[in-house]
């Protein structure tokens, strides 16, 4: 699954519209819009507030972590 995928699935897995999910991260509503369009990577600033929110909210970061690591690596 790619990031943009996984990402939207964290999000809606908590019920969260793009706004509030955005608010949780600390980021702004366009950076989780990019996202979820596949037209922006997290920086590591990002990834270390998406880790910290999948873990308090018991969802697994693992899937998230690895489809972030292959951005750019497709060919």
């Amino acid at each position: 699954m790619s990031f943009s995928e996984e990402i939207k699935k964290v999000r809606q897995h908590c019920f969260l519209l793009q706004e509030a999910f955005a608010r949780e991260l600390n980021v702004s509503f366009s950076s989780v819009n990019r996202w979820e369009g596949g037209r922006a990577k997290p920086n590591l600033v990002a990834m270390k507030n998406l880790k910290e929110f999948c873990n308090s909210h018991d969802i697994d970061f693992n899937a998230l972590e690895e489809a972030w690591q292959q951005i750019g690596k497709e060919d």
